[in-house]
């Protein structure tokens, strides 16, 4: 099965420049986990939530706050962002998709163009909703047949 039968096609990105703070409320108000950075279109990185909760104080938000927690969130993605993610075409088999999951710690994998502009996004987690869904429907087949 190609990737692009079960890839996320509603991408969501940011710039290089963007702050944290921004990233942030993406993530607050989001149910996703990854966000995929870009320049002029091009993919250029991914950020992930753990990588923002790595870069900033855990006293955001709270009573215990501090003017320097607050600057934390005015750093530009660029800076913590992992450069040159792995990547996959949209033709890539989920096989290929699970060799890098099981050889990489990532939990993501953009799926880009020919021109390196994301189309897409898969995760683990969709890969194996659609192993269940596939082995399902092999069941219920499996069950139809008449002996």
């Amino acid at each position: 099965m190609a990737i692009d039968r079960i890839m996320n096609t509603q991408v969501v990105t940011v710039e290089l420049d963007d702050t944290l703070a921004t990233v942030k409320d993406i993530f607050d108000n989001a149910h996703f986990h990854h966000l995929l950075v870009v320049e002029d279109g091009h993919l250029e990185g991914i950020i992930s939530d753990r990588d923002l909760l790595l870069a900033i104080s855990p006293n955001i938000g709270t009573k215990a706050e501090t003017p320097k927690d607050r600057q934390a969130l005015k750093r530009p993605v660029h800076q913590i962002m992992t450069r040159d993610p792995l990547t996959l075409k949209p033709t890539a088999s989920i096989f290929e998709a699970i060799y890098l999951f099981n050889r990489n710690r990532i939990s993501c994998l953009p799926i880009i163009d020919d021109n390196r502009v994301a189309i897409g996004v898969v995760t683990w987690r969709d890969i194996l909703k659609a192993i269940e869904a596939d082995l399902s429907k092999r069941v219920v087949a499996n069950r139809n047949k008449t002996p």
